[in-house]
């Protein structure tokens, strides 16, 4: 039986979010192993969004977290997560939600990144009104281009935090989410090469405070330039991997953990089948192929509406209505997104479902 095929698989209805919970905790083991020093991985929550999951990592000795929404957030802190960094720039209502978790769960101790004063200004007045601290991790941009300050430009941020009361300047945060050569030279060189502008700031801010600072970098693709680093790693795909890192990055260790089930409901013609995996079943970012079928490898998408995924197969006549596929996303993240809850496959068998939590967009705060 393939590691893949469910048992009891006319229990479950479709499409459906499937999680294998022995490849997960698959996942966790060998990203612990790789960084030797557990204290030095901080997993991001965005790509599995549950808390069993969560769980599992924290089982493993896994005790900081990184995260992008407050309901993530807040997700972390109803597990009595120690440490947890939103590293998303908190403006308008979501900085009164923070600081509402601070006060809600005072067991965790929340950070946040910012890119500019006037945001930072705004964190100080609204934390030190409420007679709270928020740790505050300067977010910079090495190359990504979508947020986060200069490196070369950090510095007098730097200074201006140490400054502010309601505010703990606790360090730096470097995604390099570009970084996704297929050669892992390569991506050493470039990682490399950002990360010394990186650690040439760091050292001008520990010159001025006489005291270290922490630096969280990397994502999965980026995880093992950073290995050798005194830095807090933060991959999250890696807990459930999908079809674009398998093949952007193949020297990494992790196995599909999350699957998406289907089922062909229409034979159109000799060569086209149709299946009820639609666009708000499967991530739909990507052109085609959006996900790649493990028992029907010659099946290849070509049109998708809400509710159907249309395909392409040599011969209609080896299918039939009713027909189970299992499919890769290629972006396992927001494919989770979809989903309210995930089925949780143990030894080839479905026996629990555990919700999705943090797909939505508040969980109490």
């Amino acid at each position: 039986m393939n590691w893949y095929n469910i048992k009891n698989i006319d229990t479950i209805d479709s499409p459906a979010l499937l999680l294998y919970k022995e490849r997960v905790q698959q996942n966790i083991n060998r990203a612990v192993e790789m960084i030797k020093d557990v204290n030095l991985l901080r997993p991001h929550v965005k790509t599995n969004k549950t808390a069993e999951v969560c769980a599992m990592m924290m089982t493993a000795g896994i005790t900081k977290f990184k995260c992008a929404t407050i309901a993530e957030a807040e997700m972390l802190a109803m597990l009595k997560a120690k440490d947890v960094l939103l590293a998303y720039q908190p403006v308008g209502p979501k900085a009164k939600r923070l600081l509402a978790l601070v006060q809600q769960y005072p067991q965790t101790t929340f950070g946040c990144v910012t890119d500019n004063i006037e945001t930072a200004r705004a964190l100080a007045d609204l934390f030190s009104a409420a007679n709270k601290l928020i740790n505050v991790y300067i977010d910079l941009n090495t190359g990504m281009n979508r947020s986060g300050i200069k490196p070369a430009d950090a510095f007098v941020l730097a200074e201006q935090l140490i400054s502010l009361p309601g505010i703990q300047f606790k360090g730096l945060h470097a995604y390099d989410g570009h970084l996704r050569d297929t050669d892992l030279q390569q991506r050493q060189q470039k990682s490399n090469a950002a990360f010394d502008e990186v650690l040439t700031l760091a050292t001008q801010i520990e010159k001025l405070t006489n005291k270290p600072i922490t630096i969280v970098a990397g994502g999965s693709p980026s995880f093992p330039t950073h290995l050798r680093r005194n830095v807090e790693c933060s991959p999250g795909t890696f807990v459930y991997w999908d079809w674009g890192y398998k093949h952007q990055v193949p020297d990494e260790p992790f196995d599909y953990a999350a699957l998406v089930l289907t089922r062909v409901i229409s034979i159109v013609d000799g060569q086209t089948i149709t299946t009820d995996l639609g666009h708000k079943s499967v991530a739909a970012e990507n052109p085609f192929p959006r996900v790649h079928f493990l028992n029907a490898s010659d099946a290849t998408p070509f049109s998708q509406s809400e509710e159907h995924l249309v395909l392409k197969v040599a011969d209609s006549k080896s299918f039939k209505v009713g027909d189970v596929l299992y499919g890769v996303p290629v972006h396992i993240c927001p494919t989770v997104a979809l989903y309210d809850k995930a089925v949780v496959i143990e030894n080839n068998e479905a026996v629990t479902t555990w919700k999705v939590i943090a797909r939505d967009r508040a969980i109490n705060v």
